[in-house]
């Protein structure tokens, strides 16, 4: 059996389409199809069936791909051994979300490695969903995921589906963050009411499993705002906190320091639903390396920092 056709077939699960995947792979796309058929046959059954949506895995299929994950999986950390950290080489693959304690410690942590060694780290600021997929398709070892309370059934039930552990970091609820000179900065007990009449900054790529048809939908916030900026990482998000004082965000608790360095206060300002989790996954049966370990020491030391805090 041709374990490279496992590869094609992950592919086009990923994708939904096989031409799509043939692309992606630099192959025509009959060629392609005809190597799935190939793998279907020697298997004994059909992996995939088209819908008005693109093709999906049949129930055989769903169990055929997780298996085909796991060897390839294997096969690369087979093919990893001579770069691995007997080797010398310091090598982490994490995709993490928007937050400011986790990039503190990750900084931290990269401080700390031996500058002698070989050094590849590779990290992705990105939101839940993706960070799940760069484990299973693109060979990331790690990942922190972020979610509203109320999404966790989905979340959980999505993991469970991938054949994923996960852990708890933390559970926190949102703050309002913005400029030392906007006009609530001076205010102990901020309303949502009186944020509203304010510019929000947020985030434009947060989505949740299951929702729609899809795999994914952007989440629904309570009472849309009619002044919004949308932003994908966190440099753009300070910039525009700080220059302009009609702004503001809803954030993980941010270090002082990070404060300090843009002009910043964080408030407190109940809003229903703002209870936020955010959980470090990883395929089932993985051996976390002492490098694992260490980057987590640091991430869980940084959540610490700002865990304890009193916040008005």
């Amino acid at each position: 059996m041709n374990t490279l056709y496992f590869k094609y077939a992950v592919e086009v699960e990923r994708l939904g389409s096989i031409t799509q995947a043939a692309d992606n792979l630099y192959m025509a796309q009959p060629n392609l199809s005809k190597a799935i058929k190939e793998l279907e046959d020697s298997l004994g059954i059909s992996i995939f069936k088209r819908t008005s949506k693109g093709v999906i895995p049949t129930g055989k299929g769903a169990e055929f791909l997780r298996y085909a994950k796991n060897i390839l999986a294997q096969m690369d950390k087979i093919e990893a051994l001579n770069t691995s950290e007997e080797s010398g080489k310091q090598c982490i693959n994490i995709s993490i979300p928007h937050g400011s304690y986790i990039a503190k410690g990750l900084t931290s942590f990269v401080s700390e490695l031996d500058q002698d060694k070989e050094i590849v780290i590779n990290i992705k600021e990105t939101n839940s969903m993706e960070a799940i997929n760069n484990i299973i398709y693109d060979k990331f070892d790690l990942g922190i995921i972020r979610y509203q309370c109320i999404y966790e059934n989905y979340f959980f039930n999505y993991l469970a589906e991938k054949d994923f552990s996960y852990d708890l970091i933390w559970e926190y609820e949102y703050l309002a963050v913005m400029s030392k000179n906007h006009p609530l900065a001076s205010l102990k007990d901020i309303h949502y009411g009186e944020l509203s009449k304010f510019m929000e900054i947020t985030h434009g790529d947060i989505s949740v499993p299951y929702i729609t048809g899809g795999d994914t939908k952007k989440i629904k916030e309570p009472n849309p705002l009619k002044k919004r900026i949308y932003v994908y990482e966190r440099c753009s998000q300070f910039d525009l906190l700080s220059h302009i004082p009609t702004t503001f965000m809803w954030v993980s608790p941010i270090p002082e320091d990070l404060l300090e360095r843009y002009g910043l206060i964080q408030r407190k300002c109940y809003v229903p639903n703002h209870q936020y989790k955010d959980v470090l996954i990883y395929p089932k049966g993985y051996k976390f390396t002492p490098l694992d370990k260490k980057l987590i020491d640091k991430i869980y030391e940084a959540k610490n920092e700002v865990a304890f805090r009193e916040y008005c």
